[in-house]
């Protein structure tokens, strides 16, 4: 059997949807994924001209097809429509990525209800809606990989990320569910939980430390790093794809519902 990671043809013929894809995470797994040649479902929010031109330039970078889904990821109608567009498009998914992902930064008592619904929905309720639309064309196939993004907030706690870490731990046990009610296919489901990635989710934070305690941008990069993760260093990435892909090759055939940290020993404290 194959076990090369390094073949640019792993994926080839087979369709990956992934979601918040237009930057960040999602965008490294993306081109991940397209390298090894897999046509690309791109989802997410952002200018529709830049995104028109990214999902197009990486389709002619690596030879693959791509298109673009705009689904809101809080709404489950609307992911059943861009479901529904990947089958007409591509015939099916075959590597589903569920990435996309909002935070919100509040004691409990001051928690906006709206806000906690808001994550709970597109941080968990989404990666249901994906699952259980993608699962009858990968049990057809007998083949199928299903990553979720759960981040080191899946396995530990922070405190004022109260539904961002409810909803990232709700995706560890849900992904283990999901491994386990396909475990004797060949489909496998397994998390992905990073530590701190410069993503323009975390650069955000990054700016309104600084903006807060009067320091410079790399001074609070490096305050954020030091206060949870180890290393000292940003998860990137280009990191991340990598281990998606390795859960996409036959070597990976028995990793099944797995909560892999990625996060420089945070979660080894």
């Amino acid at each position: 059997m194959k076990s090369s990671l390094s073949s640019a043809t792993l994926l080839s013929g087979k369709t990956a949807l992934v979601t918040g894809s237009t930057s960040g995470i999602g965008l490294g797994m993306a081109r991940a994924l397209a390298e090894q040649g897999a046509n690309i479902v791109f989802n997410g929010f952002g200018d529709a001209q830049q995104i028109e031109k990214l999902y197009t330039d990486i389709g002619q970078e690596f030879g693959v097809q791509t298109a673009y889904h705009n689904a809101d990821m809080s709404k489950p109608a609307e992911i059943e429509a861009m479901m529904a567009f990947a089958g007409e498009k591509f015939g099916g998914v075959d590597v589903l990525v569920n990435n996309a992902g909002i935070q919100h930064v509040a004691n409990v008592e001051d928690f906006p209800p709206e806000k906690w619904d808001a994550i709970i929905a597109i941080n968990l309720s989404s990666a249901f809606h994906t699952t259980r639309l993608a699962l009858p064309h990968m049990k057809q196939k007998n083949w199928g990989r299903i990553i979720n993004l759960a981040s080191v907030h899946g396995l530990v706690g922070s405190a004022a990320k109260s539904a961002y870490v409810a909803a990232k731990h709700g995706l560890v046990g849900f992904t283990k569910v999901t491994a386990l009610e396909n475990a004797q296919t060949g489909v496998t489901c397994n998390a992905i939980c990073p530590g701190w990635v410069l993503t323009p989710l975390v650069q955000k934070q990054v700016d309104d430390r600084a903006a807060r305690e009067g320091v410079s941008n790399e001074q609070a990069k490096k305050a954020l790093l030091m206060e949870k993760q180890p290393s000292g260093e940003f998860v990137t990435p280009e990191e991340l794809g990598a281990l998606a892909v390795f859960f996409c090759s036959p070597v990976a055939d028995q990793v099944r519902g797995v909560a892999w940290n990625m996060d420089g020993g945070w979660a080894a404290q």
